[in-house]
């Protein structure tokens, strides 16, 4: 009993000298130390994976012996660690412990938050050391390494048409199983993940969480803010194989393409007139049901397109930017002063 109490008397004397930890006994140190000389000196006999402290080698074993000593008592799920029983009762309870420093959003498990952090902030520290491509997460450089390009090794049973990973599988396997995937309660979309359905409702409630820090412009995806930001940056990472043009979005290149494809996939239902740009035969349609929702507040004339009003806008205050080359005349409209160069160029 002396000597236990003792031990509560003594001052812990070894301190870490990377992070000033303090440990009762030197062992304790010289195990803790390992973890920042990186040293992994228990190795597992089943897949040599290796841990700095065997404790966490005697965790991992349990994997291979399927052996989950905790379990909750609410829901009988089992566990391998105490940890993860711990996180999963906050699902019973309500409690959201772990919260994040940027928006103070709760949450029950502290991986779901280190994942909500690396949202925010993009960030991918996880790297194909063959590619050097990066990931949020160690499994999807697992998943990423283990199917090389083009091989497709799982198979639907039903139809025998092969994906590239199990995920892309399981939703394809909904069409046989009549299951129905992750839809928004208000307009019915459907989507082949949730997290998607949680993004496509900003729309419905007119949430924009993701700011640009340099002019305070809102969007309601992140994937969005990144490309909007390309405009601060002067980054254009998408190029045409054809002519080297560049563009900051992928989608503006794949339309920019169909120039050189002369691909036209939009195609209106009235007159069968095809168009390369969705946006395109949206704007044509407009002639055939009579829909001009632009107009001049002055002289109250409307019109199918914003363009076209701003063109016009310009007859009223007799602003006139497009001045020919050869006589100087200037023009409201550029298709004015096109036809007009005519007269020079025969």
């Amino acid at each position: 009993m002396k000597q236990h109490q003792v031990r509560h008397m003594v001052e812990r004397t070894y301190p870490c000298d990377v992070c000033n930890t303090t440990f009762r006994v030197r062992s304790s140190l010289k195990l803790h130390e390992n973890i920042h000389a990186g040293e992994r000196l228990y190795g597992c006999a089943v897949c040599n994976k290796k841990f700095s402290k065997k404790q966490n080698l005697e965790i991992h074993q349990r994997v291979h012996t399927g052996k989950r000593p905790y379990h909750c008592d609410v829901c009988n799920k089992t566990f391998i660690e105490r940890s993860k029983l711990k996180e999963h009762q906050h699902i019973h309870t309500g409690e959201h412990p772990y919260c994040c420093d940027t928006c103070n959003k709760t949450f029950s498990d502290r991986g779901n938050l280190k994942v909500h952090q690396r949202v925010r902030t993009g960030e991918l520290p996880h790297c194909c050391d063959v590619c050097n491509k990066t990931f949020t997460f160690t499994s999807s450089v697992k998943v990423h390494q283990q199917v090389p390009d083009g091989e497709r090794p799982h198979r639907c049973d039903v139809c025998n048409e092969t994906f590239s990973d199990r995920y892309s599988l399981d939703v394809h396997q909904r069409i046989h199983t009549g299951e129905l995937p992750p839809h928004c309660d208000v307009c019915n979309k459907t989507f082949s993940r949730r997290g998607n359905v949680k993004v496509h409702q900003h729309i419905h409630t007119g949430e924009r969480p993701h700011r640009c820090d340099v002019c305070n412009k809102t969007f309601s995806r992140r994937d969005s803010l990144k490309v909007h930001q390309r405009i601060h940056t002067g980054e254009r990472p998408h190029h045409c194989d054809v002519c080297n043009k560049t563009f900051s979005d992928k989608r503006y290149l794949q339309v920019h393409e169909r120039v050189h494809t002369r691909e036209c996939p939009y195609r209106c239902d009235v007159c069968n007139k095809a168009f390369s740009r969705r946006g395109s035969l949206k704007l044509h349609l407009r002639i055939h049901t009579g829909e001009r929702p632009h107009r001049c507040d002055i002289c109250n004339k409307t019109f199918i397109d914003r363009s076209n009003l701003k063109a016009h806008q310009r007859v009223h205050p007799g602003e006139h930017p497009y001045r020919c080359d050869v006589c100087n005349k200037i023009f409201s409209r550029v298709s004015t002063l096109i036809v007009h160069q005519r007269v020079h160029t025969g």
